[in-house]
Parts: structure tokens; C-alpha cells; sequence
């Protein structure tokens, strides 16, 4: 949150206007919807693929930054890199893309025309659920905007995880190849079981997001979100037999994770809030890590069995 926050307000001065998407991290939407109106910033939310509404705002002329995230979390959505930064750029617009779903491996923003790119480097660049970090990345010009806002808000790691954060940079091209690869069979697996309603990869062809996501991505990072064929208490009852993944939040690390965002991330969230995100009671997000796809494959298809 440090790396959004830093950026923006490096980037966006008093009397801007930023332009986000209705299901970009949910931290950085209320910074960006509630903070930021505080300090004389105006917002406008639009839905990811909504090109048309991206037009009819840029064409007020004022939008100074767009902030998005692709992939999205946890329905894994993505942003048409390219034709964003062409649309803003014609108006005068910088571009800040989350990439923390894909991984520097996976997709390159700054090849694609974005002027930002943001990381919860906790994620696949750390790589073993132990640090806590962000990291942008941009031109020198605006990097040293942001650097010098840094300097004043003081989020700084520590030499530690600094350190760690270095020793995960080292194997993060051949873990994040393990999470391609185990993703991958884990979403063709699920998308032909009879007690699956849906799989959201992009990988898959039958994934709205594939065409985009196959023209800006060599890899299709490792989490896999899903809809059990049950309710609630059954959605919970599947990720409770499940004897590999530990229950937790995070993703991009050496161990698999799961998650029912209903009753987790989005705990204590209105329906309402709900049903605008897409986050279904038995919607389950599986963050793979690299154990053998194997070992992984039985263990989610006893779960599957205790519904």
C-alpha cells in the first residue's frame, strides 16, 4: 500500500483526477475513493472493460492518472494494457498497472505503454510468505518523483527483508514457471468437474479474458479462483477438508493457499459489495505453490468429494 499511496500521491497534485476500475485492490480503491477526495483529488471508478466509459472520461481532458490492476483479484480480469495506454496517453494521461497477479515474469507493463508498475513484491518476486514489501517501477523522471515522497512518508523495509526479498528475486523465474505450469493443469482439471460450476484462469480459451491476456502475457501466473456447485457452508466444508493448502490470504509463495473471499476477504463486506465484485458464497480462490501438480490434484478431488 505504501508503493500505491507513494505514487499517487507523488504523481496526482491537488486538483487532479484519477480514474480507476471498480475491482482494483480493494486497499487502494478506498484510498483512491475516500482519502484522496480529502486532499482536493477528484475519482471516477469505471468497470475494467468499459472502453467506452474510458473514452467519455478521458475526453473531459483532466484525468491524470489511470490506475488498474491486471489481473485482478480474485476473478482475474484483465486490462487491455495497449489499447489503455494508447487512449490515455492521446490525452495526456500517465498509466499505473498492478501487476502483482501476473509477476514480472509473466507480463511486462512498461513494454506494453504504461508509464507505472506496481508489486506487492510479498507475493511471487519475495516468493516465501515471509516478507512484506512493495515495489514501482518506471522511468527515471518519475521515479524520482515518487522517491522523494517515499523519503517523506517513510515506508521503508527493513535490511532483512530487504535481504530476503533479494534471495527471492534469485528463483523467482523458476517458481513462478512451477505456478504457471501446476495453475494450468489445475484449471483444465477443474473446468471438467461435474461438482465445478465455473473455473476464472485465463489461461482457459472459454475465459472471457483469454484473447487479452494470451496477447500481453507469457504466463498465467498461479492462482485459480472457482465456483463449487454448493452453497456456503458447503463451499466452506471443501476447503476445510483440504489437507495441502493452508487457509490464508496471500499467493505467490513456495506453499499453496486457499481462500473463500465470502467469509475472508471480504468478511463483514454488504452483499451489495458482494454482488458488485463478483464474489459468490462458493466462490474459492486457490493460490497453487510448487508442490507436485499430483499431490495437489488428489487432494482437491477428495475435498470435492466431502460436498
Amino acid at each position: 500500500m505504501n508503493a500505491i499511496v507513494t505514487t499517487l500521491l507523488a504523481l496526482v497534485p491537488p486538483g487532479g483526477h484519477v480514474m480507476t476500475t471498480t475491482d482494483c485492490y480493494s486497499e487502494a480503491r478506498a484510498f483512491i475513493g475516500d482519502r484522496l477526495s480529502k486532499m482536493g483529488i477528484r475519482s471516477t471508478f469505471i468497470d475494467l472493460d468499459d472502453m467506452e466509459s474510458l473514452k467519455a472520461v478521458l475526453d473531459q481532458d483532466d484525468v491524470t492518472l489511470y490506475h488498474a490492476d491486471s489481473p485482478t483479484n480474485p476473478l482475474l480480469k484483465c486490462v487491455d494494457i495497449r489499447l489503455v495506454a494508447e487512449l490515455c496517453h492521446r490525452k495526456g494521461a500517465l498509466v499505473c498497472i498492478d501487476s502483482t497477479l501476473a509477476s514480472p515474469i509473466n507480463q511486462k507493463p512498461l513494454t506494453l505503454g504504461a508509464d507505472i508498475i506496481v508489486h506487492s513484491a510479498t507475493k511471487y518476486m519475495a516468493g516465501h510468505h515471509d516478507v512484506i514489501a512493495g515495489c514501482v517501477s518506471g522511468s527515471e523522471a518519475l521515479i524520482s518523483k515518487i522517491r522523494a515522497w517515499h523519503h517523506d512518508l517513510g515506508g521503508a523495509i527493513s535490511p532483512n527483508a530487504a535481504y530476503m526479498f533479494i534471495r527471492g528475486l534469485k528463483t523467482m523465474a523458476l517458481r513462478v514457471e512451477a505456478h504457471n505450469r501446476t495453475a494450468q493443469q489445475m484449471a483444465c482439471l477443474l473446468e471438467c468437474h461435474p461438482k465445478i460450476e465455473r473455473v476464472h484462469y485465463p489461461r482457459l480459451e472459454s475465459n472471457p479474458w483469454h484473447q487479452v491476456a494470451k496477447s500481453q502475457m507469457t504466463g498465467y501466473g498461479g492462482v485459480v479462483s472457482f465456483e463449487v456447485k454448493s452453497d456456503l457452508s458447503g463451499t466452506m466444508r471443501f476447503v476445510d477438508a483440504l489437507e495441502i493448502p493452508l487457509i490464508a490470504t496471500s499467493l505467490g509463495g513456495c506453499e499453496s493457499l486457499v481462500q473463500q473471499p465470502a467469509v475472508m476477504s471480504f468478511w463483514g463486506k454488504s452483499d451489495e459489495e458482494k454482488t458488485k465484485n463478483g464474489i459468490k458464497d462458493n466462490l474459492v480462490r486457490f493460490s497453487c505453490g510448487i508442490e507436485k501438480f499430483e499431490d495437489l490434484r488428489d487432494d482437491i478431488l477428495q475435498a470435492l468429494e466431502k460436498i
